[in-house]
């Protein structure tokens, strides 16, 4: 049996801690009482479960009864479900301090997303659709060159945290660090998707649904800061 999927967890979670540490480094998380490794290791082991009980469960196999397949790559994670039960572990156990402790998980979550995808040198799992492309990779016993799907993912969003690290030199309003973060995590899945094999095109939903409700939350934060911008300069 193989446990690749712990390896591809513990390199999305090596790429979010040093993440961390940069943050911290950088004063990012300074309003954030949350032990922030701990928050993000809980969101990752809850959103790992939920999304491979949710791939099991779709490709027809039983939990109850396969319980060593949780952690054997077979049928993957359902990324959706995944997202979904990250969040909504980190508004638990930071309740009080929520969007504080988004934001500051902001850019190391994508780190880990990147990290998470790069582990697929582990899972041997990297490759998507046909390609003639200089860099296409082929599978052991193939001779088709096919995307390197993952690792593109990997790279974008790699580079997308470090983005995000240097654009928060200045002081964003609460809530624009973690709706960006979710906004670039869901546009790459939403822009890769089709290079990955698929019968049924793919969870495109969720992404669509993750990309439009980042871009909602940065209008309303917006439309906020504007309104109170504007209140100020009539009261002076």
């Amino acid at each position: 049996m193989e446990f690749t999927l712990l390896f591809a967890v513990a390199i999305a979670f090596v790429a979010g801690s040093i993440a961390l540490r940069w943050e911290a480094a950088r004063g990012n998380a300074v309003d954030c009482a949350s032990d922030l490794q701990e928050v993000l290791l809980t969101a990752a082991i809850a959103g790992i479960f939920v999304g491979r009980l949710v791939s099991m469960v779709a490709s027809g196999v039983n939990p109850l009864t396969n319980l060593a397949d949780i952690l054997i790559v077979r049928g993957g994670v359902a990324t959706g479900p995944a997202t979904v039960a990250a969040l909504l572990t980190i508004a638990f156990v930071a309740r009080g301090e929520i969007i504080a402790v988004a934001d500051a998980l902001a850019v190391a979550s994508l780190a880990s997303l990147g990290g998470w995808h790069l582990g697929c040198l582990a899972r041997d799992a990297c490759l998507g659709t046909a390609s003639d492309l200089p860099w296409a990779m082929t599978q052991s016993g193939s001779s088709v060159g096919r995307h390197p799907i993952e690792l593109y993912a990997a790279a974008i969003l790699l580079m997308a945290a470090a983005a995000l690290a240097l654009r928060r030199k200045r002081p964003l309003p609460p809530g624009v660090a973690a709706a960006t973060a979710l906004g670039l995590a869901s546009a790459v899945r939403l822009a890769t998707e089709p290079l990955r094999p698929s019968l049924g095109g793919g969870p495109v939903w969720w992404y669509l649904t993750g990309l439009l409700g980042a871009i909602g939350a940065l209008l309303v934060i917006w439309r906020r800061a504007t309104a109170t911008t504007g209140g100020t300069r009539v009261d002076t």
